[in-house]
């Protein structure tokens, strides 16, 4: 008499766990939490939605907002893999509104995991504590971080209506992309996530000055940090350049993501202004000089404009470098080759082992311009992205000034 009770209990359950695993992420806005060993929280937001059909998630770091259209579902458990960076989301979801799990990032000899949240039910990113702004942040900022005694200089560039502050601070090696966040009283509080770029930074604003700030990055990384407003704020990018003696001319053969050797003597590259973009696919910065040169590369190939990227990657291990280039390629339609090289970032030396001729790769990008002749006449160390505003727009005007004369000699 009690076998029929169990078939119906488990009949029972199998619709409890069928409707739970139907259960669909809510539209819109989300409040995310990475969760940092010293307990301390990156806070960023997400955004929910559906595409033909499909869910969705958007990382969101005004303007940007990063497509994350990749997700595989097992039961109740979501696996959202980001489009860059060998980074991903491992998490449950709760009901509608809530996830839980892990965010998990490749790296060179172990994997960063760190707990990760995330709810709908109360979206915003900083709240405002301390009410409305008291002083604005609007401008150009000179930065000093302090790291073990040691300060580097940074310069901030934010723009602010009413309490909203978004913009980036720019560093000698690069920039930190889209930071988002708030005023409140006289708190700053800012921060971003991109896949690798994980940090917020808080300061106390005075008028023309931040003082105490803090700035917690990754897994454990921590600076201090103090600004002063600055209109005439500059930085000395770290400087490449040609060893003495040398032509300019260069020598490198790398196989490309699908097996072809590509020299950068072929054909294809002779009697063309020829750009040479150094890269590698765990670099932020170089994300976004990648979607750059590949929508300049497709709007001026016609004009005798060639690109070939070099990318250095954490490890040898081709399998696990092409899988990373190729969402660099599929993400932006890349439509110049891309070069594995036989060395890693981490190489002391990854210079002399394949572009012989220069001093030393110090940065990530780095992008060198030839001419006709195939002569190195320009290297770029200092490509900041669409985040930092007014030096973005400068690069692209300076490096479209410079090709366009190239192209006339």
């Amino acid at each position: 008499m009690k076998y029929p009770k169990i078939i119906l209990l488990s009949s029972l359950m199998g619709i409890t766990f069928y409707a739970a695993a139907q259960n669909q992420p809510k539209k819109g806005n989300w409040r995310a939490s990475i969760q940092r060993e010293d307990g301390k929280s990156i806070i960023f937001n997400l955004e929910a939605a559906e595409v033909k059909g499909k869910n969705v998630f958007y990382i969101v770091n005004e303007p940007e907002k990063m497509l994350i259209s990749n997700i595989t579902r097992k039961q109740d458990s979501l696996f959202l893999d980001l489009p860059f960076f060998e980074s991903e989301f491992r998490v449950r979801l709760i009901g509608t509104d809530s996830l839980s799990g892990n965010w998990v990032r490749k790296g060179i000899q172990k994997d960063i995991v760190l707990p990760f949240t995330a709810s709908a039910k109360n979206p915003e990113r900083f709240k405002a504590d301390e009410g409305p702004a008291n002083s604005s942040v609007q401008g150009k900022w000179k930065v000093s971080f302090i790291r073990d005694g040691k300060a580097r200089p940074a310069i901030g560039q934010f723009v602010q209506q009413g309490n909203k502050v978004s913009g980036s601070i720019l560093t000698p090696s690069g920039d930190y992309r889209y930071l988002s966040g708030i005023v409140t009283g006289n708190k700053l509080k800012l921060s971003t996530f991109d896949g690798v770029h994980a940090m917020v930074l808080d300061a106390d604003l005075n008028k023309d000055q931040l003082s105490n700030g803090h700035l917690y990055s990754g897994m454990a990384g921590y600076e201090e940090w103090t600004a002063v407003k600055d209109d005439n704020a500059k930085l000395e990018a770290a400087q490449t350049s040609l060893k003495e003696g040398e032509s300019g001319h260069l020598n490198f053969s790398f196989k490309d993501l699908d097996g072809k050797q590509v020299s950068i003597n072929d054909s294809r590259f002779k009697n063309k202004v020829v750009i040479v973009q150094l890269l590698g696919s765990w670099c932020p910065n170089c994300m976004d000089e990648t979607a750059f040169l590949s929508e300049y590369y497709k709007q001026n190939k016609h004009r005798g404009v060639e690109v070939i990227g070099l990318a250095y990657e954490y490890t040898n291990d081709l399998k696990r470098s092409k899988a990373s280039l190729q969402k660099f390629r599929d993400r932006f339609d890349v439509q110049y080759p891309i070069l594995i090289t036989p060395t890693t970032v981490t190489d002391s030396l990854r210079t002399e082992k394949t572009l012989p001729q220069l001093t030393g790769i110090k940065v990530f990008p780095t992008s060198l311009i030839l001419d006709k002749t195939g002569k190195v006449v320009e290297i770029h160390t200092d490509f900041y992205g669409p985040g930092t505003g007014e030096y973005y727009t400068r690069y692209k005007d300076e490096f479209e000034h410079t090709i366009t004369r190239l192209l006339k000699e």
